[in-house]
């Protein structure tokens, strides 16, 4: 009988540890959520109710997305031999775009200038859903230090994956991964009216880069006070 209850202790202690071991992955969290969003997102839009919107756009990442991983999809890198998001081996502030997108005075000025900077530390990615064709036209802006990526849906051999993280949230969205690939938050680039003065541009969008900066550093810090010591 103790042998019996030892072995059902065991299976349902191997059971606890595997279920925690599981990861879910950003296209699944957003694939089972996603529906609900947008015919919710949608109706505030409709009504102009841009703060009923935001909300729901937050209440989706605080409460689905973070946490999830990024999925491991192909893609296809400037000047560099990456082919998929593994290839990286630091935390990633990954940006996503289209090349039609027109970015904000000071939007990519602040990022070339804090890539510089914490280029050692975390890997700074630009993601255009777009042709190769088309995203040399806009590479040449960003600094040698940002990693330019594009993907074209229609070749891509993950079309899954790529379809959810296209279509799922928008662009320019952004996302603030660790070194274990963990999403730690996602967040809309701030996006100002065109005529605002450089200044304003520069130094709010410098502030929002620097604060998923911080975000990143700090669970890499965790990170590495939760790794076990080996003594060798």
């Amino acid at each position: 009988m103790i042998k019996l209850l030892l072995i059902i202790l065991f299976c349902l202690m191997l059971s606890l540890a595997n279920a925690q071991e599981k990861k879910t992955y950003f296209s699944e969290a957003i694939s089972l959520n996603i529906s609900s969003y947008k015919k919710k997102v949608s109706k505030a839009y409709r009504y102009e109710n841009i703060e009923r919107a935001n909300f729901l756009f937050d209440s989706l990442v605080n409460h689905c997305l973070k946490g999830s991983y990024i999925d491991n999809f192909s893609i296809n890198c400037l000047g560099k031999n990456k082919n998929c998001f593994n290839d990286y081996q630091k935390p990633i502030y990954l940006l996503t775009y289209a090349s039609w997108c027109v970015p904000g005075k000071g939007e990519i000025p602040a990022l070339n200038e804090l890539s510089k900077k914490f280029k050692d530390q975390i890997d700074f990615i630009v993601l255009f859903w777009d042709k190769k064709d088309e995203v040399r036209k806009v590479a040449k802006e960003y600094h040698n230090s940002i990693d330019i990526l594009y993907v074209n849906e229609l070749d891509n051999r993950n079309a899954y994956i790529v379809k959810t993280m296209k279509h799922s949230l928008g662009f320019p969205t952004t996302f603030f991964i660790g070194s274990d690939k963990q999403i730690l938050d996602i967040s809309r680039t701030i996006i100002l009216p065109y005529n605002s003065a450089y200044e304003k541009s520069y130094t709010l969008n410098y502030q929002n880069v620097s604060e998923g900066v911080s975000l990143i550093l700090e669970h890499e810090e965790q990170l590495l006070n939760n790794k076990p010591f080996n003594l060798e």
